[in-house]
């Protein structure tokens, strides 16, 4: 400080870094921001604390080795704590230089691990002088100690210190804006119009609606009575579907308009969203159900395309089970028919013959045959 190394060191600024030493981890050189808690101890404002570190920093005496945030890292059970601001103690490169220390590593890690022949020199010349100082006053005591009483201590004289007084108006400064507003020249316009042109004011321009649309699957707009009849469903939804209380009435509305247009009562949505069987909740319950259903009409659309491509006729392949009931029993039997034949041939072609002489498929072609058989 006594250097003048930087015009915004003050008496201020050793007050904020003895805050900070007594509060240092030496063993690693850390020490909490605690920005308000500094300044109601050194008796300052916050910005006069945030300027003075500022100062600290530019001197080389603080690095900024954690930022803090408003994220809260306690356990689950635990109060709010947010991320602590860390700043780290170093000795800036020129002190090591004059000191003549001799450092491994770099950056906030170097650390001293000799010292210089100049640096040597420098300690032993210190020593010698602190040497002879204490030679010097002990040497003093003795002549001024009187010579009735020996061993009795000698006063002496030591001269004042006088504290610097501090400006106290400093420590209410804020920080000055960094814009130059009070030194910004007066706005000189060179061409065009202030106001809105004639033209411009009287340009027709589409209203814009204060509220949001829906419509319908078909296009067409929804109703108030459709609404109306959708919240009536979903408030008897909703208090037998637990994880769905989250969100609210008209959320779930709009979630659940799909089954709601289809014709589904609450109790078919409510044995749907059970059948999930969800274990969890959702933090979002309207969002769930909205991909949930998603989920579900990309299954089935890919379902129906993979059966277009297959050739699949549903009316085709549901005929026999609409078909009556004798005639059904001969379309199975002929089925069957044919099939043990086919497995007979079979069994046949590989040397497994029946140990019988009787033929299931001729017993049944027979019996398709007869009178019993026959279609009423």
């Amino acid at each position: 400080m006594a250097a003048g190394l930087h015009e915004e060191a003050s008496p201020t600024t050793i007050e904020i870094a003895k805050d900070l030493a007594a509060r240092m981890d030496f063993r690693r050189g850390i020490v909490v921001y605690d920005l308000e808690g500094t300044a109601r101890r050194t008796g300052t404002s916050p910005a006069t604390v945030k300027r003075h570190i500022r100062v600290m920093r530019e001197l080389g005496a603080l690095v900024w080795l954690i930022h803090g945030s408003k994220r809260n890292i306690a356990a689950p059970g635990e109060p709010y704590m947010a991320t602590a601001t860390i700043y780290g103690a170093v000795i800036p490169p020129v002190f090591d230089e004059a000191m003549g220390h001799r450092l491994t590593g770099t950056g906030y890690e170097a650390r001293v691990c000799g010292v210089t022949e100049a640096g040597r020199k420098r300690a032993v010349a210190q020593a010698s002088a602190r040497s002879e100082a204490r030679d010097q006053s002990r040497r003093r005591t003795e002549r001024q100690r009187p010579s009735g009483r020996r061993g009795a201590p000698a006063r002496t004289s030591r001269p004042v210190d006088n504290v610097v007084v501090d400006n106290p108006r400093s420590q209410a400064r804020e920080p000055h804006s960094l814009g130059r507003y009070h030194r910004a020249p007066a706005v000189q316009v060179n061409g065009g119009c202030k106001d809105t042109s004639r033209e411009r004011a009287i340009c027709p321009t589409a209203p814009r609606p204060s509220f949001k649309i829906s419509y319908n699957p078909d296009g067409s707009r929804r109703t108030a009575s459709q609404t109306r009849r959708g919240i009536g469903i979903i408030q008897q939804v909703r208090p037998r579907v637990t994880w769905t209380q989250r969100a609210s009435s008209r959320e779930l509305e709009v979630a659940l308009r799909p089954r709601t247009n289809a014709g589904w009562d609450s109790q078919m949505i409510i044995e749907e969203l059970h059948s999930w069987h969800l274990t969890w909740q959702p933090v979002n319950p309207a969002a769930y159900i909205r991909f949930r259903l998603a989920q579900q009409a990309t299954a089935e659309h890919q379902v129906a395309a993979y059966e277009v491509a297959e050739g699949w006729d549903e009316q085709e392949a549901s005929g026999p089970l609409a078909a009556s009931s004798p005639d059904l029993v001969r379309s199975v039997l002929h089925g069957l028919a044919e099939g043990l034949a086919a497995h007979s041939a079979r069994q046949a072609e590989l040397g497994l013959d029946d140990l019988t002489d009787d033929s299931a498929a001729a017993t049944m072609a027979a019996f398709l045959n007869s009178r019993t058989g026959a279609p009423a």
